[in-house]
């Protein structure tokens, strides 16, 4: 019976070794922020987030076109991190794909 296994076992390690080669700097990162987003319902107290802005420091009140602008340059800026992550990533930059997923995690407001 033992021996019925050992086929199994070996690719096994072999598909979870070339696996484990192909994966970049920060891969797991990247992995954890796309959880993240693709769990998270979308509403005001989840998902991406920006700088308040000038008019809302004077008080104004928030137009329903204002308030879609500012989700959609968020959502837009949050996918363009992790856009430049996962580039940096396959180029192996270690120090890049860091930059763009802090900058990923700060927008998602998980940092």
């Amino acid at each position: 019976m033992l021996r019925s296994n050992t086929p199994f076992l070996i690719v096994a390690i072999l598909v979870g070794g070339a696996v484990n080669a192909q994966a970049g700097p920060c891969t797991a990162g990247i992995a954890e922020v796309e959880r993240y987003v693709q769990r998270t319902a979308p509403g005001p107290a989840a998902g991406p987030t920006a700088p308040q802005s000038v008019g809302a420091q004077l008080h104004h009140q928030p137009t329903p076109g204002s308030v879609e602008g500012a989700e959609s340059k968020a959502r837009a800026d949050g996918l363009a991190a992790l856009d430049r992550a996962r580039k940096a990533d396959a180029a192996g930059d270690a120090a890049a794909c860091m930059s763009a997923l802090q900058d990923a995690r700060l927008i998602y407001g998980l940092e």
